[in-house]
């Protein structure tokens, strides 16, 4: 399954936008998997940190294979020790016992998540051991498809405003005006900043000044 967005979502934002409709244009549609599943999305969310994506594929699939199904009840059974065995560290198991414990418990409604604005929804996910602010904004765009997710906190987010708007700097000012201009259909904008970021579309540079040389 994909995001789904349509035309509705990028005649808006070209509207808005001169430079973001022809980046649009040139790009076409966009196909970004999501996972509508929150528990494992959150499982996956904190595996996948400072690792790359491969890494992450191959600690998942091990879990899979090891578990047959990635819920709550499984992981406790499986203890620390054993998903350290997948390949995570000692900390990200924890945080996912933890996480595991505070659902089979209920100390954690998982659920009621769904029914949260954005705003408490990330506040929500946040209190959870291992899992910060940019995190939670990732589980909303990929997991529960909210439409006006637009991260402060993404490098690739900032890199992608600054090669289509030739900005040497990104503040949280300025990207606050970018944040409004794209709102309701953040999480769209979003896709395409970072298939911009990646090299999308050929000759685009990032304006960042460069460091000196040491």
């Amino acid at each position: 399954m994909y995001f789904a967005y349509g035309t509705k979502e990028t005649d808006y934002l070209s509207c808005k936008d001169k430079r973001l409709a022809a980046a649009i244009a040139q790009i076409g549609p966009i196909e970004r998997e999501v996972d509508t599943d929150l528990f494992a999305a959150v499982v996956h969310h904190i595996i996948g940190q400072q690792i790359s994506m491969k890494a992450q594929a191959t600690i998942w699939q091990r879990m899979r294979d090891a578990l047959g199904t990635v819920d709550a009840e499984h992981l406790l059974a499986a203890g620390v020790p054993q998903l350290q065995q997948l390949g995570m560290t000692f900390r990200k198991a924890e945080y996912i016992t933890d996480f595991s414990q505070k659902i089979h418990d209920g100390t954690f409604d998982l659920q009621a998540v769904w029914q949260m604005p954005d705003d408490e929804a990330i506040r929500a996910l946040s209190s959870l051991k291992g899992i910060g602010v940019w995190t939670a904004e990732m589980i909303l765009l990929f997991c529960m498809q909210r439409p006006d997710v637009f991260s402060y906190d993404d490098l690739a987010i900032q890199r992608g405003l600054r090669m289509l708007y030739h900005h040497r700097n990104i503040d949280r000012k300025l990207f606050e005006k970018y944040r409004r201009r794209f709102s309701p259909y953040g999480s769209v904008a979003s896709l395409y900043l970072w298939a911009i970021s990646g090299g999308a579309i050929p000759g685009m540079r990032d304006y960042a000044p460069k460091k000196p040389a040491k």
